[in-house]
């Protein structure tokens, strides 16, 4: 990974405003802005350019975000479209470049259903939108601009708090180390009810890895006393990141949960708390681990 630098300016004064974001050794730039504010940003002539840009806001149906991705040429007609029909979204990112004409109208089309595709393929969040769209065709000089345009907005989108787009850190599960602290993760277990899951923690959360399994009946008292997780597990069962295997759920794919105790509770069907529940090769606790480490 390589080192940058984004330069963020306040246009307002408020920082919960409108945030112009530019990246070192890039062409493009970021506007990020809440909802409320459109009236007003519209004016920005950014917005009177070609570009790529995402919506943001609450899920209907449960806890976190869900995320539309689209296109303009240029984008202010398109977000005031969403303003007026779209009710979900409470805030907006907006991505163009510098300099005007820079992007065309088969530029963004690329960025789009390359961001849908990979907002898919994470299955982090919820999509808005509801069809897959097909990449334009691009000269083969035009395509790797786009690649590179496109590697710059998803180093960004992290730093402004959009994770939707990550899929799971790449780490080798057969070589990860289960003793002392080291540069690589602990490898990490959650066992009961006749399953067991792996897992570690990464900057991006904790990772449940790839074949972990977990139960398929719930405790009664998770969806009394805890209704978000188990909309939650149902929503991951619909996108299919867990399959059933014979009694059991069974990991597709590595995936990121917020919390250690958010993914044991997905594995073990029932609240827990996910520093005593994962453990590591030795049978010391993630709680034990990060006493030692915070000691040492």
């Amino acid at each position: 990974m390589t080192p940058f630098s984004l330069r963020i300016f306040v246009a307002d004064g408020d920082p919960d405003g409108l945030r112009i974001v530019e990246k070192s050794n890039w062409i493009g730039k970021a506007l990020v802005f809440p909802r409320a504010l459109l009236p007003q940003v519209k004016t920005r002539p950014e917005l009177a350019q070609t570009g790529v840009y995402l919506l943001l806001g609450p899920r209907p149906d449960g806890e976190g975000d869900m995320l539309y991705v689209g296109e303009g040429d240029p984008i202010r007609p398109r977000l005031e479209s969403h303003y007026a029909q779209k009710d979900f979204w409470t805030r907006a990112i907006g991505f163009t470049t510098t300099t005007a004409g820079q992007l065309n109208k088969a530029h963004v089309q690329f960025l789009e259903s390359r961001l849908i595709a990979l907002a898919r393929a994470a299955k982090r969040m919820p999509l808005d939108n509801a069809n897959q769209p097909a990449e334009p065709s691009l000269s083969e000089a035009d395509r790797a601009d786009m690649e590179v345009f496109l590697g710059h907005m998803l180093g960004m989108l992290p730093v402004l708090g959009v994770h939707a787009f990550e899929q799971a850190p790449a780490v080798s599960t057969s070589s990860l180390p289960t003793g002392t602290a080291s540069v690589s993760p602990t490898l990490l277990y959650c066992k009961g009810k006749g399953i067991e899951a792996s897992g570690y923690e990464s900057t991006q959360g904790f990772v449940v890895c790839k074949g972990s399994q977990a139960v398929v009946d719930v405790v009664p008292s998770l969806e009394t006393n805890k209704p978000a997780r188990l909309v939650q597990r149902e929503d991951l069962i619909a996108r299919g990141v867990v399959e059933i295997h014979g009694a059991t759920y069974r990991f597709v794919q590595d995936y990121v949960f917020s919390s250690p105790s958010i993914a044991a509770t997905f594995v073990l069907g029932m609240s827990s708390n996910g520093r005593t529940k994962w453990r590591d090769a030795q049978g010391r606790t993630l709680k034990e681990i990060q006493e030692l480490e915070a000691e040492q």
